[in-house]
């Protein structure tokens, strides 16, 4: 019986690669988002409660610990899924 045809490592190596470039972006783009986003509810809040300058700091940062936080999550499923 035939049996059906594996990748070769060529095509494997090409998967792999494209997976980290994949992982690498998605690190970087969700990074970026939360910190601009953290940035934005920050002016939002200091044009609301004045003091823009406090609040957009403590967006960025809180920005910055929810993209970190994210970034741990997609690596975390990553790494689960590699092992299977």
């Amino acid at each position: 019986m035939k049996q059906p045809e594996q990748p070769n490592n060529g095509e494997r190596n090409l998967g792999k690669s494209l997976q980290a470039m994949g992982l690498v972006s998605a690190i970087g783009i969700d990074l970026a988002g939360c910190t601009l986003g953290g940035y934005f509810l920050g002016n939002w809040l200091g044009g609301k409660w004045g003091n823009p300058g406090l609040w957009i700091g403590v967006g960025v940062l809180f920005g910055m610990l929810s993209g970190a936080a994210s970034i741990i999550a997609v690596i975390k499923r990553v790494m689960k899924e590699s092992d299977e």
